[in-house]
This record gives structure tokens, C-alpha cells and sequence, in this order.
């Protein structure tokens, strides 16, 4: 056979490959879709994310109208998986904002976890459920939006969406990108997402692992060891911190506070013991799911609790308990604060350890538990002593009582969390700079 047959041959078996790669992206779709129509009787999530995807054509169509976004305006398009996301690309979008005031911003979110708390969010001019990945649709919805800039935060890659945005021949930035050597991007039969990833203008990267693994896959010119925004952003939200009288009121001084923060069952059923013995102790609870079947089970583990949502009705129905549970979304960021430590939730689950950045920036001990290898950030305050690991409920009293005993253990804790934090933003600037510098936006032109 003769090299040119040869290189023909290779070429129709990664057609072949890609063909059927794409035929089982489409079928795991459709299952999908089919999944959440079956399990939507029986979960409010997943009726919100069916729901927020309805009649998306009229819908983006009145948002946009609504907006003043028209054929020829300058729009920046920017996809968030969730809220966790959303608060990593918030300070890009925010700093091009201040950079361009004219500028169209749209926000899209796969997850109603997201959407739901950030549909009003004023730093965008458009806020919506990005619709369901499918090849007319995703083109049709890519040419609605006419975007001159896209940013894709972190993760959740959809094959045609990104693929509309790369025949548009849009600028698509990778904002925070993660990579672990265990996604589909770096197996034999990970075409498909390789293909993805080629679709990308430019990578901005958080660690220098995931660099590294990228550059197997991705022409390094194309590559940034920027960081990870979200330092921008804890340090911004904590910039504006402003005080809530009411939580000042409940507490009244008391010199030992825990935060606890999106906590599930399993980090609850660990948490709860020291409640009952520890009435001095004040806690503020706010639990990962506030929904109200969920949440019912959380307030059966806690004797003397009151909601938050009662406290504003009688701020004396507090009087008397030890623990405050936030039965509401979007508080948490601002109630790190009032902590002398923090717990941050999800270790004790099979998805890792919540948000670790939003009690640090205080300058807070942080405690959580044994899953969190696959957050760097979670890991690197660990490694410098601003934060601590439990495997259980004993584990976490002793630790609290040594920590309580010793205040000076809670002081360098506090201090190197804030110190850590402080030591790795700029990740905005770098993504800022590289727009600047090649023009995306002020030489933008809408196809």
C-alpha cells in the first residue's frame, strides 16, 4: 500500500470514529432529555430545567427584544454550568463592563441551581437557560445571539454549540479551564472531545497540571497558566461586604460562631453532635438544598434551631437556640464573615468539597471533609495550614475544641487563608489583557 493510500485509509477510520462518536453524543442526548421528562413529576429541579427550555425560540427572542440586543450590537456571550461558575466568569464580565459600558453582556446557564439564583443579575443584560444541544438548534440559537466574543467558564463542553460558535468563526475563550488526566479528552476513545477542544480560540488554565495535560491535545501557543478567577471574585464580593443587623442582632457577640456552608445530610449527621453539647457555640447553617422536602430532613437532626426566614418575621424567635438555619439562596458569601471558623460542605460526598475561597478571603480557618483532591484550590489550603481535614464527627470535635482551647491556632489559620487567597488573584487580568491586546471586542464585527 502506498503512503498516500495509507494516509487515506487513517483518514476514512477517524471519519468513521468521529461519525460515531457524534451518532453516540446524539443518542446520550436524547436519552437525557427522555430521563428528565420521566423524572420531572418527581423532582422540582429537573422540572425547572425542562420548563426553562421550553419555547426557546419566542423566549430568547422577547429577552433579547427587551434588552435592545439587535443585529448590530456588540454582544459578549458568556456560559456558566451553575452558580459556582457563574462566580468565576462574573469578574471577567464584570471588568469588560467597566472597560466597554456599551457593550451587550448574556449570560447562559445549563443548571436552574444557577440560573435560579443569578436570572436577575444585573451585570447582564440577558440572563437564560442555554438550550438543549442539538445541531439546528444550537446554530440557530448561536445566530440569534450574533455574539462577538464568547466565554466558556471552566467546563460542561456541548459539541454544537461550541461548534456554531467556531463556524462563525466567533473568538471562544476557556475561562479557569481544569483538566484531569481521567476526562474523556485524554482516552483512546476521546475524539470527539478532542474535537471540542479544538474548537477553542484560546485556554486560560488554573494549574499548572492542568497545562500540562492540556498541551497534549492543544497547540501550547494557544495555552495561559492564568489562574483561577474566582479569587477575583471572592475578593471583590468580600470588598463589598456589608453587614446584616439582623444575624448581628442573633448572635449577640458571642465569641464562638461556626458557618457552615452548603452542607449535605452526610456533612450534617457529622456536625450535629457537637450542636447538642456545645450550647455556647452558635452555628449558621446553610445547607447546599434549601428545598422544602430536604430541608425538612435537615431541621430533624437539630434540637434548638431557628429558621432565617423566621428570624426576619420575630427576630425574638431566635432567642434561646444555638443554631440558625438559612433557608434561602445567595446569603451564604456574606456570612463567612461573622465566623471565628468555617465548614464548608461536600467532602462527605462522592462530588468533593463546595466552595472553599468564599470563608478563606475572610481570613478564616477552614474545616471540611476527605473529599476535595480534585480542587486545587482546597488542596493549596490545606497544604499551608489555613485549612483542615475530618473524617468524622469525632475527628471534628476534637479538632474545634483544640482550635477553641488555643485561639492562637485559629489566628495563623485565619491569616494564611487570607494570605493564600490574596497570593493568587490576577487570573481577570490575564483574560483581560488577551482581549485588549488582540482587539476582540474593540474591533469586533457581528457577523
Amino acid at each position: 500500500m502506498t503512503l498516500t493510500a495509507l494516509c487515506n485509509s487513517c483518514w476514512l477510520d477517524l471519519q468513521k470514529l468521529h461519525s460515531l462518536g457524534i451518532f453516540l453524543y446524539n443518542l446520550f442526548l436524547l436519552l437525557y432529555k427522555v430521563s428528565a421528562s420521566i423524572i420531572a413529576p418527581f423532582n422540582p429541579k429537573v422540572r425547572l430545567w425542562l420548563a426553562g427550555r421550553r419555547n426557546w425560540p419566542s423566549t430568547w427572542v422577547a429577552k433579547l427584544d427587551k434588552a435592545g440586543i439587535h443585529s448590530k450590537s456588540t454582544v459578549v456571550w458568556m456560559h456558566a454550568s451553575s452558580l459556582g461558575e457563574f462566580e468565576q466568569g462574573r469578574p471577567v464580565i464584570e471588568a469588560i463592563r467597566s472597560e466597554w459600558p456599551d457593550m451587550k453582556i448574556v449570560v447562559t446557564f445549563f443548571s436552574p441551581s444557577g440560573y435560579e439564583v443569578r436570572k436577575n443579575y444585573s451585570g447582564a443584560d440577558v440572563v437564560g437557560y442555554l438550550p438543549f444541544d442539538h445541531p439546528l438548534q444550537s446554530a440557530r440559537f448561536v445566530e440569534q445571539l450574533h455574539p462577538s466574543l464568547v466565554l466558556w467558564v471552566k467546563y460542561e463542553y456541548w459539541y454544537h454549540s461550541l461548534k456554531a460558535i467556531n463556524k462563525r468563526k466567533v473568538p471562544l475563550l476557556l475561562v479557569s479551564g481544569i483538566f484531569r488526566k481521567d476526562q474523556p479528552f485524554f482516552k483512546a476513545w476521546g475524539s470527539l472531545h478532542r474535537k471540542m477542544i479544538g474548537f477553542f480560540t484560546q485556554y486560560f488554565v488554573q494549574t499548572q497540571n492542568s497545562f500540562d495535560l492540556l498541551k497534549k491535545i492543544a497547540p501550547v501557543e494557544k495555552m495561559q497558566l492564568a489562574g483561577d478567577t474566582r479569587y477575583d471574585s471572592v475578593i471583590a464580593t468580600a470588598n463589598k461586604w456589608q453587614p446584616i443587623p439582623l444575624i448581628e442582632n442573633w448572635l449577640s457577640a458571642s465569641e464562638k460562631v461556626i458557618v457552615a456552608g452548603s452542607t449535605w445530610p452526610s456533612d450534617e449527621e457529622e456536625i450535629v453532635h457537637y450542636t447538642r453539647i456545645h450550647k455556647e457555640v452558635k452555628w449558621i447553617i446553610a445547607p447546599h438544598n434549601t428545598d422544602e422536602q430536604v430541608l425538612e430532613e435537615t431541621l430533624q437532626l437539630f434540637e434548638q434551631f431557628v429558621l432565617y426566614s423566621q428570624l426576619k418575621q420575630n427576630p425574638e424567635a431566635g432567642n434561646g437556640k444555638n443554631v440558625l438555619i438559612i433557608d434561602n439562596v445567595g446569603m451564604l458569601r456574606f456570612l463567612y464573615k461573622y465566623a471565628t471558623i468555617c465548614y464548608i460542605g461536600g467532602g462527605f460526598t462522592g462530588d468533593g468539597v463546595h466552595n472553599v475561597l468564599e470563608a478563606a478571603v475572610y481570613g478564616r480557618p477552614v474545616i471540611h471533609g476527605p473529599e476535595y483532591t480534585k480542587y486545587p484550590e482546597a488542596e493549596g489550603l490545606v497544604n499551608c495550614g489555613a485549612s483542615f481535614v475530618i473524617d468524622s464527627g469525632l475527628e471534628l470535635e476534637a479538632l474545634l475544641d483544640g482550635l477553641f482551647a488555643k485561639r492562637e491556632g485559629i489566628n495563623e489559620a485565619g491569616e494564611a487563608a487570607a494570605d493564600y487567597v490574596q497570593n493568587h488573584r490576577g487570573a481577570t487580568n490575564a483574560v483581560m489583557n488577551y482581549i485588549q491586546e488582540k482587539r476582540l471586542l474593540t474591533s469586533a464585527t457581528n457577523f
